[in-house]
């Protein structure tokens, strides 16, 4: 069975470095860059920075899914179905990935 992850270089605070991500974890740190206006690779040096254990890869999957929860509101989660077994199953992603 083929890897769903995706390799690309980043420059980071080391130099450029390549990380594999799965698809959807991409497509949320670029969409973290866009809402920052940073580019991937300063938002990888402030994640070098925090000095986390488990490596530069594990790191960054840390911090999107802190970087979401944090901006998680009950609106948003009533808006996107949250709490109904379909959202669990199929989740809609159509909006999201037009942006």
């Amino acid at each position: 069975m083929a890897s769903r992850l995706v390799n690309r270089n980043v420059v980071a605070g080391r130099g450029r470095t390549s990380m594999r991500l799965e698809p959807e974890l991409w497509d949320a740190l670029y969409e973290i860059c866009q809402r920052e206006q940073v580019p991937i690779g300063e938002i990888v040096r402030r994640v070098e920075s925090r000095g986390d254990p488990g490596g530069r890869t594990s790191a960054v999957r840390v911090f999107v899914i802190q970087y979401f929860r944090a901006a998680a509101t009950e609106q948003g989660h009533a808006e996107a179905g949250h709490g109904s077994k379909t959202a669990l199953v199929e989740p809609d992603f159509s909006d999201s990935a037009a942006a």
